[in-house]
């Protein structure tokens, strides 16, 4: 007989159109593994309850995703350190004595995909953060890992910028301002607002681009995002999305719970929207 398939997720509100179960269900095929891949949506208030009932049910782990990733993090019986330093948690595994592990993989994610597309070495790289969302804690301590020599986080409100700069002030060289108080000196330019989304543009001065090699944004789309379209009338020629992240931190949750590590550029390929990515 054939075993029953592993059972895992995606939960967030809304998670109807998350790309996770196409991007798992490829590394599925890929690697060989039997499992299903499904979304879990879940009303704000009873992110808990859902995931207990998805572990009852024999569940072997999840991907969390907006608004959920600092309830994962305190709803986990422990925390990888980098999970730990973000205070967020977008994976949640059941370990061997069941207990819930959390971690956190954005920051390897878009590490990964940065050096990759951009073609541009993290180490001694002097970078540019617009935002201090969940997801810009998630990502520094990996930057800093990589060698990243400085970092500096530009935010609306300074206040939120600060904070963050000051959490991670024992990793390495970074700083704080407000995004009209951002200026040049910069190798890549990383767009960690959601707002882009909806049409906008950072608030910020084309001269934070005077010294960029490349530019990332962090959310997808399929077609350029604004800010993309934005670095692109400014020459900046090495740009990306953020789908390339999406897929390299889902295969970082793969490898933890199915201890096998899928190849993820066949993957980006065969997945991506139709989003902006130069050099190709």
């Amino acid at each position: 007989m054939t075993a029953s398939p592993d059972r895992y997720a995606v939960i967030g509100h809304p998670v109807e159109h998350s790309r996770s179960p196409d991007i798992h269900g490829a590394f599925a095929r890929q690697t060989g593994q039997n499992l299903v891949y499904e979304r879990l949506p879940a009303a704000p208030d009873a992110f808990a309850p859902t995931v207990a009932d998805f572990f009852a049910a024999g569940g072997a782990g999840l991907n969390v995703t907006l608004p959920f990733k600092g309830e994962a993090a305190a709803y986990a019986d422990r925390l990888t350190d980098r999970a730990r330093r973000a205070r967020a948690v977008n994976t949640l595994a059941r370990d061997h004595d069941d207990r819930l592990l959390g971690d956190n993989t954005d920051g390897i994610g878009l590490a990964r995909d940065l050096e990759r597309q951009l073609q541009i070495p993290l180490a001694g790289s002097r970078i540019l953060i617009l935002g201090a969302g969940g997801a810009v804690r998630g990502v520094i301590p990996v930057l800093f890992e990589h060698g990243a020599a400085a970092i500096h986080v530009a935010n609306r409100t300074a206040a939120k910028a600060e904070a963050i700069a000051a959490d991670f002030s024992d990793l390495g060289a970074i700083r704080a301002s407000t995004l009209t108080g951002a200026t040049g000196g910069w190798d890549i330019v990383i767009n960690a607002i959601s707002a882009g989304l909806a049409g906008e543009t950072p608030d910020v001065s084309p001269t934070v681009l005077e010294d960029a090699r490349g530019a990332y944004d962090m959310i997808y789309a399929d077609k350029p995002t604004p800010f993309l379209r934005w670095v692109a009338s400014h020459g900046i020629e090495r740009r990306c999305d953020g789908f390339g992240m999406l897929v390299e931190q889902a295969a970082e949750s793969f490898a933890l719970w199915r201890g096998v590590r899928p190849q993820t550029a066949e993957v980006i390929t065969a997945l991506r929207p139709g989003g902006d990515r130069q050099p190709s």
